[in-house]
């Protein structure tokens, strides 16, 4: 039987650097690391008619897609578990929130699936100006925009709903700032706390949300 292999989950906002610290996780920690989240799903495995899929953002704006989005989480957990446990070591970068027009409870399903596992839970935070910094370097059209995105240097509701619902609880194994670390010295910090002992974040996120 295969040694079960790691996995680490990345949650933060849209350009928060999550992909950036996947990059340097693959390239150098030991093994091979995949990656699965939000940007694979969003990249070929969700149909095109579905899509942001589990990528939607806070709230509410899709209700007819939040019926897909359980099913979609209980599958990407599953498929990861799948893969660690065949001695796969595993990076899933998500944007976990429970602000749907409909509560879904997706952060204590992930944290049921995940809470036995050795699933390290990695809060992935930037100051929310750094964030706009990046969205306007980004690719045209790649980000919904409103009325207070143009031109008056308001922030857009959209980015404050995600800061809001994305860090709640905020319970995590370990938490970086790319505004003040490089995605290099995220990935050491990331290490750093695999090498101190097993996780305990999705435990306790879960005995939180679970009904009594």
């Amino acid at each position: 039987m295969a040694v079960p292999g790691h996995f680490v989950v990345l949650n933060g906002v849209p350009r928060s650097g999550k992909s950036s610290i996947v990059s340097v996780i693959q390239r150098t920690f030991d093994g091979m690391w995949l990656n699965l989240g939000v940007d694979a799903f969003s990249g070929g495995i969700t149909p095109e008619q579905f899509l942001p899929g589990i990528g939607l953002r806070p709230g509410g704006e899709r209700p007819d897609l939040e019926p897909l989005l359980p099913i979609l989480f209980d599958a990407l957990c599953e498929s990861v578990m799948a893969q660690s446990r065949l001695g796969l070591n595993v990076v899933m970068d998500v944007g976990l929130h429970d602000d749907y027009s409909t509560p879904l409870g997706i952060l204590g399903r992930v944290s049921n699936h995940l809470r036995n596992e050795s699933a390290f839970f990695i809060g992935v935070r930037c100051p929310i100006e750094v964030i706009m910094d990046r969205r306007g370097k980004a690719d045209v059209g790649r980000y919904v925009r409103d009325e207070a995105q143009d031109g008056n240097g308001a922030i857009p509701e959209a980015v404050l709903r995600w800061e809001r619902a994305v860090h709640t609880p905020g319970v995590y194994d370990c938490e970086v700032d790319t505004a003040a670390l490089t995605p290099t010295e995220c990935a050491d910090a990331i290490r750093s706390r695999m090498d101190q002992g097993p996780p305990t974040a999705f435990r306790q996120v879960w005995e939180r949300t679970r009904l009594p």
